[in-house]
């Protein structure tokens, strides 16, 4: 077995130190490279799980988070319409309240122009009832032709009240 060894041209004494020299660098290199590198890997990779859990919990916050500004939305454009329907019915409230204070002011009004009315159509009477017994006064006057001291105020008086009652 020597001979075809060495026909290949394999030396034993050579290969034994490159066996040793081998296994030598595999100790070196398994120690001061090998774990340490193992080790990052292994660092890095329960970083990116951590940072993979992380992630999927921001995002299940996230979500919580959306689904809770949904519903303070909800809430809102509830308040809101509520907030409107009731200024609405306040604005009818007091639409109705406008309406009715100007109905009693116009109602006001016309019992004040009806007051002022009935005033004045009783100082005109009053007035046209002075001038008719002046005139029924002339006009018996004219008539009779006597004198205006003759004439008895009492049947002028009772020519206006006829004249009144009619």
């Amino acid at each position: 077995m020597n001979e075809l060894l060495e026909q290949l041209g394999i030396n034993w004494s050579l290969f034994l130190w490159q066996a040793v020299n081998f296994f030598v660098i595999l100790i070196v290199l398994t120690f001061f490279v090998y774990k340490p590198l193992l080790k990052i890997i292994e660092e890095r990779s329960k970083k990116i799980k951590e940072g993979l859990e992380k992630a999927e919990q921001a995002g299940i916050r996230l979500k919580e988070v959306d689904n809770i500004a949904k519903g303070k939305i909800k809430e809102a454009e509830a308040e809101s319409i509520n907030i409107i329907k009731n200024t609405e019915e306040k604005s009818k409230i007091l639409e109705r309240e406008l309406q009715k204070q100007n109905e009693e002011k116009q109602v006001q009004l016309q019992k004040e122009l009806q007051d002022q009315l009935k005033k004045q159509l009783e100082e005109n009477k009053k007035l046209v009832l002075a001038q008719a017994g002046e005139l029924v006064k002339k006009t018996i006057i004219k008539t009779v032709e006597l004198k205006p001291e003759a004439i008895d105020d009492a049947l002028i008086k009772k020519a206006v009240s006829e004249i009144n009652e009619v």
